[in-house]
């Protein structure tokens, strides 16, 4: 992926290709393929949210069409992961710019329960580890997951990322208090 500069903003332009997965933005025609795992309370259930509609898919992937600039406390970066060679969306990527100043981002990623247990999310976030720290000059990354989540607890771990806080019933998640980790990372640690 590249980023270019516009107005003093990043903005990625470009897919980039990992050994087995390509990440890209997403498009219109990836709205089934999306919502097919968004729409699924097993997604959901960790993301302290109800499952996304349709149109809710629709609608972000509209948003995001034109690509981010990469600027501003909020500027979001969601890119579709894909196989190589392969038709369809396996999950999705996301960073976002929490700190411009600080130059601080959170990632996170969702993908079809139909593809867990083959790698895929610990290659596509290493991939947008790599773009943060590389292209978007990001100092410090960070991720916020539901402590019930050991799925996306050992993928933080399997990216180097350290633990950094054991936040205790600090969300509200429907009836339940959620507890939830932050791990993190710094550009100096980054060994992508």
């Amino acid at each position: 992926m590249t980023a270019v500069s516009k107005n003093n903003a990043k903005r990625v332009t470009a897919p980039v290709a990992t050994e087995r997965l390509v990440l890209r933005p997403f498009t219109s025609a990836d709205v089934e393929d999306r919502y097919a795992y968004q729409r699924l309370p097993e997604v959901a259930r960790h993301l302290y949210r109800p499952p996304l509609t349709r149109e809710g898919c629709a609608e972000s992937i509209a948003a995001r069409a034109e690509g981010t600039d990469w600027r501003t406390d909020g500027d979001t970066l969601l890119l579709a992961v894909c196989r190589a060679g392969e038709p369809g969306v396996v999950g999705e990527v996301v960073l976002t710019l929490t700190s411009a100043h600080a130059r601080q981002a959170e990632i996170g990623w969702v993908f079809n329960p139909r593809h867990a247990g083959r790698g895929y999310a610990t290659e596509a976030a290493g991939a947008l580890l790599s773009l943060a720290f590389g292209q978007l000059d990001a100092h410090r990354v960070f991720a916020r997951l539901d402590v019930l989540n050991t799925a996306s607890a050992r993928v933080c771990e399997r990216l180097g990322m350290r633990r950094e806080a054991h936040l205790v019933e600090n969300d509200l998640d429907g009836d339940r208090w959620g507890s939830e980790y932050v791990y993190a990372m710094l550009a100096r640690e980054w060994k992508g």
